[in-house]
């Protein structure tokens, strides 16, 4: 897997992460927990594209 195909599979992780904190986020009850969890591993493939794209 190419570096560039590889950052773009870390972006469209990172949207569908986005969409379900959104979907989460809208519920009448949202699980915290939960919020909380798809916040960070979206926080860290952010960080992971960022040192791709440095290295």
């Amino acid at each position: 897997m190419s570096l560039e195909s590889h950052i773009q599979s870390l972006r469209s992780r990172h949207a569908d992460l986005e969409s379900r904190i959104a979907d989460e986020g809208n519920r009448p009850r949202p699980d915290d927990t939960r919020l909380a969890q798809l916040k960070v591993e979206k926080l860290r493939l952010k960080e992971e594209m960022e040192r791709l794209r440095r290295a």
